[in-house]
């Protein structure tokens, strides 16, 4: 892994493993600069770097998972011996397979996940983990400080810049919260160290400047002092959820926090309430309008309402233009983002909740995802959203051309396949293909997919 979200977000999926495992040992191999700062609050496995990779292949496994997205790890899991092996594998001659239908699933969602509903960390676990286990698994809350515990944490930082607010809204909120009586804090890693000066300057105002002058897990402890972390998705926005900090997520550019949002419950994310800022993946439009709703003054309000106590009723009553207001929680066993603010259900909300119990039920997740809760699913989209039901509808047949070619060809009519579908046809196009492409477009591969096409029809009748 290498990213520190990336490693934080393995957390849970450690955990399971030592309940599936008992007295087993889990080797990860990671990025030194990540794991090493965070020992004191990762679960009890140990650590490889990449240096010591060659210590790891003197091992014979039950069981080995790739997360990682690098070509080095998808060789490293070929080169190790183990009976199941899960996500991608590159062998010596560079042919590459993805193990684990869920793993498969992941790789689909490359620019295509606008219904996209599994959070990553999930993902990291379903080819492996039961849906019971993860289901009655229930993490820790936030800490509760007293309401005149006011010291609010800001990591102005992301690893884009669309990714995070500017040091001009920095400045105003610092501005709004000290307003308020509270006391601002900024965070940021060395990359951050100039902007934090600049935030600083622009804000003109007695705050306290931590960029570059902490370790990960400096920063870990320290957090446990405050009672709010104003962050965009950043891997200190996962460390805080994990070490009990309440976040409040400002959640902007390519990112979906579906995705990649606090994996903790009851951390709070705004998101921009817009049809370009869902399922971005990256921004194709002139200047980033999905920063435009981050309003610093209301931002402020709302966090001092969090730290004083207010309940989710209380506070989903305040006035948020422009953006979208989410609790994290489960719902149905798997990571939700509770909506709190009052905007109708609108057809993506209707979609992703089609697609999200197509896989469940296609994958076998659980007895209660079966085929009678999906068809409700589809009638409820095709009450509401006649529309996109009926977009649909029109392609299947398409679909079924593309299949019954490849059955007797072997290939694909039109190589843009997944390219031309429809926005809501792309989920189960996108995977279908990604799956061809993993069996090489054999026979299997594609009596698969037509079997996929056969449920999605039975789903849709």
């Amino acid at each position: 892994m290498q990213r520190m979200g990336d490693l934080i977000l393995s957390y849970p999926l450690a955990l399971w493993l030592s309940r599936k495992y008992p007295g087993h040992p889990i080797f990860v191999a990671a990025e030194k600069m990540f794991y090493e700062p965070l020992m004191r609050v990762s679960p009890a496995v140990t650590y490889f770097p990449w240096t010591g990779t060659h210590v790891l292949k003197q091992h014979d496994y039950e069981l080995v998972i790739n997360l990682s997205i690098q070509e080095k790890a998808a060789r490293l899991a070929d080169e190790v011996k183990a009976d199941h092996k899960i996500g991608p594998v590159q062998s010596e001659d560079g042919s590459y397979f993805v193990h684990g239908q869920w793993q498969l699933y992941r790789t689909s969602l490359v620019k295509n996940n606008l219904y996209n509903r599994y959070h990553w960390a999930e993902l990291n676990a379903m080819d492996v983990i039961t849906f019971e286990e993860m289901a009655r698994t229930r993490f820790n809350e936030p800490r509760t400080h007293k309401a005149d515990k006011k010291s609010v944490g800001l990591f102005i930082g992301a690893s884009e810049a669309a990714k995070r607010p500017t040091p001009k809204f920095w400045a105003e909120l610092i501005r709004h919260l000290l307003q308020r009586g509270m006391h601002p804090v900024i965070f940021g890693g060395p990359a951050e160290v100039e902007m934090g000066d600049e935030v600083v300057r622009l804000a003109n105002a007695p705050v306290l400047n931590q960029c570059g002058k902490l370790g990960l897990d400096e920063m870990a402890a320290i957090g446990q002092t405050l009672s709010l972390f104003i962050t965009p998705d950043t891997g200190p926005m996962h460390l805080a959820a994990w070490t009990g900090l309440r976040c409040l997520n400002l959640s902007m550019g390519n990112v979906n926090p579906w995705e990649t949002g606090p994996f903790m419950p009851n951390h709070y994310v705004l998101r921009a309430d817009m049809e370009c800022a869902k399922g971005c993946w990256q921004c194709t439009r002139s200047r980033l309008h999905c920063h435009d709703p981050f309003d610093p003054k209301r931002i402020a309000v709302l966090a001092s309402r969090i730290i004083a106590g207010d309940d989710r009723n209380k506070l989903a009553k305040m006035r948020l233009p422009g953006l979208s207001f989410h609790l994290t929680g489960k719902k149905s066993g798997l990571y939700h983002l509770h909506r709190l603010d009052s905007e109708p259900v609108d057809n993506e909300r209707y979609a992703s909740r089609f697609w999200q119990d197509f896989f469940a039920y296609r994958f076998s997740l659980f007895n209660a995802f079966d085929e009678t809760r999906v068809r409700g699913l589809w009638q409820e989209l095709t009450d509401n959203s006649p529309a996109l039901a009926d977009e649909l509808l029109a392609h299947l047949p398409k679909i079924g051309r593309q299949f019954t070619h490849g059955l007797k060809t072997g290939s694909l009519r039109d190589d843009t396949f997944w390219a031309d579908s429809p926005a809501i046809a792309k989920p189960f196009t996108g995977f279908v293909h990604m799956g061809l492409q993993n069996g090489n477009y054999d026979r299997a591969a594609w009596k698969l997919a037509m079997t996929h096409l056969e449920a999605l029809i039975g789903c849709c009748r």
